[in-house]
């Protein structure tokens, strides 16, 4: 019998990153996830065969120590989701913008080197295994007053790629999932008005935002044995946002 399979899951608090460890689980692997705070894992204690693990992927340390839990408590990986990141509006001209844009790339691009460098090695030694880094539609287009978080989703496509090149031969598979527009807290807790929502959705071919379920179910495909031959990919789960070449805009919403 086939050893149960172990997952890793960053940016497990919330959104993408929870769907993505409870779908995980659901299919049988068992799950460590992580999030910079216990408490934003406080969902963990509800389900058997998923671990809480308090790490800052921007952290060196922090990363060593999530791999080797994974290892020390199961005795393998199969799957890291790389998958936390964070996003703020920078403008140019603000006095913050350089301090916003260094912290921005900490987690987003740096938090993608830290986790291939500790998990590749682990899954190379185990016989192979598979890297799914979350960047975003962000990475392929730019948004106005967020050069920083652009920068960053781009960096992260571009290392995955790189890393996919460099752990092929030893059986690593690194692919990218670009979410386009999400219905996670960030756009649905406030912080986003109405209006903007409504626009947002208007722009996007399939006019909805995503589940955080649906980027779970592309996140396992990547992950998953269905995917064996694909590295180095970059899968746009976008609703058709980036099928657009910006021109004009989509069609309004047919009617029968």
């Amino acid at each position: 019998m086939d050893p149960t399979p172990v997952a890793l899951v960053t940016g497990a608090g919330a959104g993408i990153g929870e769907a993505t460890a409870r779908l995980l689980r659901e299919r049988g692997h068992v799950v460590l996830a992580v999030d910079i705070s216990p408490e934003a894992l406080s969902w963990v204690d509800s389900v058997d065969g998923i671990q809480a693990v308090a790490a800052d992927v921007s952290s060196e340390a922090d990363n060593a120590a999530m791999v080797r839990t994974a290892v020390d408590s199961y005795g393998r990986l199969d799957v890291a989701v790389l998958n936390a990141g964070i996003a703020r509006r920078t403008h140019w001209e603000a006095e913050d913008a350089v301090e916003a844009y260094d912290r921005i790339m900490a987690v987003n691009a740096r938090g993608v080197v830290l986790g291939v460098r500790h998990a590749a090695p682990v899954m190379a030694e185990g016989g192979g295994g598979s890297i799914v880094v979350v960047a975003s539609t962000s990475g392929v287009r730019a948004d106005p007053e967020r050069f920083a978080y652009n920068a960053s989703k781009a960096a992260a496509i571009n290392l995955a790629r790189a890393a996919a090149l460099d752990w092929a031969a030893r059986g690593v598979r690194v692919n990218v999932l670009a979410p386009g527009p999400t219905s996670t807290a960030i756009l649905q807790g406030g912080k986003v008005s109405p209006e903007h929502l409504a626009e947002l959705t208007r722009n996007i071919p399939l006019q909805r935002m995503a589940r955080p379920e649906e980027q779970a179910e592309a996140i396992c495909f990547l992950a998953s044995p269905a995917a064996s031959f694909v590295t180095g990919a970059v899968l746009m789960c976008d609703g058709g946002i980036t099928a657009n070449a910006g021109i004009f805009p989509p069609p309004p919403l047919l009617t029968a």
